[in-house]
């Protein structure tokens, strides 16, 4: 049963990552069609052509290999200075250039001349470009709002899981008491498992993080209001300053790091906690944060990535993962014990993760990304409008096409990463913690 619902999670997530594929090159076709550029193609997945067909003067089809996606446009790139493809050089630089030229103009028919990506102006373009990280952007936000407003975001509660029995400092690490400690103040004031604290100092708290922090402030007497049973009950307690872990301002902790604050000794229960419309675009805007600084520390992240793939380096939980590593998480999701609600909720969070990445990952300014065509259109709008300004003749389109060469560095340090982490993913995999 359990190697069923293993596959199951993998089947799902594969859907999940094909329609967020199809999702984005729509956003391509349709902004694309919509300025009257034709598309021969649009196709979800690489390698050989599963299923095709014809509409119009496009080409749909899925393809063996889930691992992206595109649409064709025709002239992507513009002719060389001659109006035309120039002619084929020795130099290897060139010949990138040409075959990405010539590639631009395949399946050129009569009529094309005014349906080419490159003729339209470089705001269309942008938009064009822009359309297919937007739509997975879209499809993220729509998923995380949905899931954390109907289902919601397991974190902790002002329900009581332990009471401590004393005092320690938290760097001591330990968790026995020994002779001589102080009585932990909740201990003393009869805080029990299961207590829920809806007050501190007659001030109602309802989320962890807000208790947290009101307990930090305050060292001396406080009355604890708890909900017990169904009946509420005032506790007196006298917090004292403790060594404490550093919190991160939102209810978690700084590891290593510790601070004197006001200490009442027991441990916050976890929980589905739904969230309101602002919550969750807070906790939204958190992600993207969190997605961009990621982004940023991925290099950063290679030499542990190798040792876990190649050594026998600990595969961190951060760890970068690909598309295989990602479906073996969704498979791991359905054989979880626990509510097929909670399964559910935790793989649509995995769909919109993959598309915020997609999102993010896209709009780097680099080809062949989205984000090197959208630089390209806006670099070349920045020199006409310099020119005008300055009453100089139109530089004309701006040869994306040049920087080919660069594309091509740029792809294979992408493939060589996405085999290191395929590897990775194989040998030593990041499981659910």
């Amino acid at each position: 049963m359990t190697t069923l619902m293993m596959i199951l999670g993998i089947v799902v997530f594969v859907v999940g990552l094909l329609f967020s594929i199809a999702w984005h090159e729509l956003g391509h076709l349709s902004t694309a069609k919509l300025f009257g550029i034709r598309v021969p193609q649009y196709m979800v997945g690489f390698g050989p052509t599963i299923f095709s067909r014809k509409k119009g003067d496009t080409e749909y089809g899925i393809k063996a290999i889930p691992l992206g996606g595109y649409i064709r446009m025709i002239g992507m790139f513009p002719p060389g200075a001659d109006g035309k493809l120039e002619a084929r050089s020795t130099s290897p630089w060139r010949g990138m250039i040409e075959d990405a030229r010539e590639a631009a103009f395949e399946e050129l028919e009569p009529g094309d001349e005014k349906r080419l990506f490159y003729t339209r102006k470089p705001w269309k373009r942008v938009i064009v470009m822009f359309a297919g990280p937007f739509m997975n952007l879209i499809l993220a936000v729509a998923i995380f709002l949905g899931v954390l407003m109907t289902f919601g975001y397991n974190e902790q509660t002002t329900t009581v899981s332990k009471v401590s029995d004393c005092v320690i400092s938290q760097s001591e690490n330990r968790a026995t008491c020994e002779k001589g400690d102080k009585a932990a103040p909740a201990k003393a004031a009869g805080l029990e498992p299961g207590d829920k604290i809806v007050a501190f100092n007659g001030k109602a708290v309802d989320d962890w993080s807000t208790l947290q922090g009101t307990i930090r402030d305050t060292i001396g007497p406080a009355t604890i209001t708890v909900e017990r049973d169904g009946v509420r009950k005032d506790l007196k307690a006298d917090l004292i300053r403790n060594q404490v872990s550093k919190t991160d301002g939102e209810g978690g902790y700084v590891e290593g790091q510790y601070v004197y604050a006001g200490f009442l000794g027991f441990t916050p229960a976890t929980g589905i906690v739904q969230q309101s419309f602002g919550d969750s675009v807070s906790r939204m805007g958190d992600m993207m944060e969190n997605g961009v600084e990621a982004l940023i520390a991925l290099p950063s992240k290679i030499p542990a990535l190798w040792d876990a793939a190649f050594g026998d380096g600990e595969r961190a939980q951060d760890s970068p993962m690909g598309v295989v590593g990602a479906a073996r998480v969704g498979g791991e999701v359905f054989t979880l014990d626990i509510p097929p609600e909670n399964q559910i909720a935790m793989m649509l969070f995995l769909v919109a993760g993959f598309n915020l990445s997609l999102f993010l990952f896209n709009m780097l300014p680099l080809l062949p990304l989205d984000g090197g065509h959208i630089a390209g259109a806006l670099w070349e709008s920045v020199r006409r409008h310099f020119a005008r300004l300055f009453k100089r003749p139109d530089p004309g389109p701006f040869d994306v096409a040049k920087l080919m060469p660069v594309a091509y560095v740029v792809a294979g340090i992408f493939v060589c990463f996405t085999l290191l982490v395929l590897v990775a993913d194989v040998v030593n995999p990041v499981k659910i913690s």
